[in-house]
């Protein structure tokens, strides 16, 4: 095994009755990396992980984890998981929730030192059962990290939290990168892939149609985004070649075309008055919603 890689999947096939969840598949995870994996609902996501994690066995295909196969117990005691759902005891604290999983561990984090790490020090004699969806979320997320693994598996972490627990969050992923834990995030927040990820994989249908880092899915989109302040209409500039989108809002006219400069010239000369204009390189949500969409067709 490459040691650079924590994790793979090679030509891996899983069916679900006649529902192909997985078709074909091949992924690396790569030491020192956050591998963010998008898809539309029903992509395999979930099923990948599930794959790696040695909670199902492919159809066809092999799946690796730190050069062995998911269940065995040297890798497993390598890896943190925070998947969509999770059944925890109701009736336990949080502190004793964080605690029981870090006995499995051999060099764990305290439970003190996992709920600093992400904020949820108020909550530690509070039974799991009575707590928001939100909190349970924030509580999965320390027990994922409290074995201090090499490799961190987070299935959407931060669905039902708010702005202020999404960026802490954030914030403990990058440390977290920083002090050489990888990790693999599955994420429908497309500014959360664009934020933290060094390396994007979009899977649609269950094979995977697209990887690289955030840059190079953005050059994989021609379209890019203008806007100004004009006193042209939407409609009028709707109907220009190379423009694909108008939208109108208090902060202007937002138009993606194929051929900016083609656009922006015809501005100018159509509006002497043109302010505030700025182009914009298409993001990581242009470039997911094209290549997914081109699967679609």
């Amino acid at each position: 095994m490459n040691t650079q890689i924590l994790a793979e999947l090679s030509g891996v096939t899983k069916r679900f009755g006649k529902v192909v969840a997985l078709d074909g598949l091949t992924l690396e995870v790569m030491h020192g990396e956050l591998l963010a994996v998008l898809g539309p609902n029903g992509a395999g996501k979930t099923t990948a992980i599930s794959l790696l994690l040695g909670l199902q066995q492919p159809d066809k295909g092999s799946a690796r984890l730190f050069g062995q196969a998911p269940g065995a117990i040297e890798a497993r005691r390598q890896v943190g998981v925070m998947m969509q759902e999770a059944a925890l005891p109701p009736e336990l604290r949080v502190r004793e929730q964080i605690d029981l999983i870090a006995s499995y561990y051999p060099a764990p984090l305290t439970a003190a030192e996992a709920m600093s790490l992400t904020g949820i020090q108020p909550l530690a004699n509070r039974p799991y059962g009575a707590l928001s969806g939100g909190q349970k979320r924030q509580v999965q997320f320390a027990i994922a990290i409290v074995g201090r693994p090499r490799l961190l598996f987070l299935d959407e972490p931060t669905v039902g939290l708010d702005l202020q627990s999404r960026e802490l969050v954030w914030a403990t992923l990058r440390r977290l990168v920083r002090d050489g834990c990888s990790i693999v995030l599955t994420t429908h927040y497309l500014e959360e892939a664009e934020a933290l990820a060094d390396r994007v994989a979009v899977l649609a249908k269950g094979r995977l149609i697209a990887t690289g880092t955030v840059s190079e899915m953005r050059a994989l989109v021609v379209r890019k985004r203008i806007t100004c302040r004009t006193t042209l209409q939407a409609a009028q500039v709707a109907e220009w070649p190379d423009v694909q989108t108008v939208n109108t809002d208090h902060h202007g006219l937002h138009i993606t075309a194929s051929n900016t400069e083609n656009v922006v010239r015809r501005l100018l000369a159509a509006d002497e008055d043109l302010q505030d204009l700025e182009v914009q390189r298409a993001g990581l949500a242009e470039a997911f919603t094209e290549l997914t969409q081109e699967v679609a067709q």
